[in-house]
């Protein structure tokens, strides 16, 4: 049997199971979406919620904090991830006073490491899907690497090598699944069966870490479903 790490996110409870080898015992942990046990928060706090009909966590900035530059992340501290399928349903847009260039920028980060400081990362900007600037639209899906390979910096050394366009619809429900395998990964968005981005070479390298959510303090962003594999 290959390795699994299942976690998912169902009305009452988020579900961890982790079997590892042929015989080996299946651990199983719970965690009640009424609370946030489970959840290490930096730079957020969190809320259980209804979001369009899905029972989802919500990441709210902290006090003081709703229009600064900071990424508000919550590890799931039961994780321990190096390769495998992580697929997420993820909903975000700019909070309402938000800057102009807020895109409700929203994702997963994976291998993390030392509480958030060093982590891989995937995420969208909802508002650039279906912006009438093309060079907006490019712009949709990004990768990036903490701490050493923000995306201004991709940006800037490799245009173009690490976002991509994908078709998005601010605030709805949207589908994301990464696919990671050595010092590769791929996106994939809404069930395509094609990925969106692929990156062949992961900052970190060939490492393991846990599992994030991951949101801008300018977005309301909202997760539900979360299943690693």
């Amino acid at each position: 049997m290959r390795n699994t790490l299942t976690l998912a996110f169902v009305p009452l409870f988020l579900l961890l199971v982790n079997a590892q080898g042929q015989q080996s015992k299946m651990a199983i942990s719970l965690l009640r979406l009424d609370s946030t046990d489970g959840l290490e928060l930096v730079n957020a706090k969190a809320e259980l919620v209804t979001y369009r009909g899905q029972r989802a966590v919500r990441l709210v900035p902290l006090p003081g904090h709703e229009n600064g530059d900071d990424g508000m992340v919550a590890i799931l501290t039961g994780s321990d991830f190096k390769d495998g399928t992580i697929e997420v349903e993820v909903a975000g847009t700019p909070r309402p006073g938000a800057p102009s260039d807020a895109r409700g920028f929203i994702g997963v980060m994976f291998h993390v490491q030392e509480h958030g400081e060093r982590a891989e990362n995937f995420y969208l900007r909802p508002t650039n899907g279906r912006a009438d600037d093309q060079l907006r639209r490019n712009h949709s899906a990004q990768y990036e690497s903490a701490p050493d390979f923000p995306w201004f910096r991709l940006r800037k050394e490799s245009p173009g090598q690490y976002e991509s366009y994908v078709d998005l619809d601010a605030g709805a429900w949207t589908k994301m699944k990464i696919v990671v395998s050595g010092h590769g990964a791929r996106l994939y968005v809404n069930g395509a069966d094609q990925p969106c981005l692929i990156v062949n070479d992961l900052k970190l390298g060939e490492t393991r870490g846990q599992i994030a959510l991951w949101a801008h303090v300018t977005t309301d962003g909202y997760f539900s479903n979360l299943t690693v594999k």
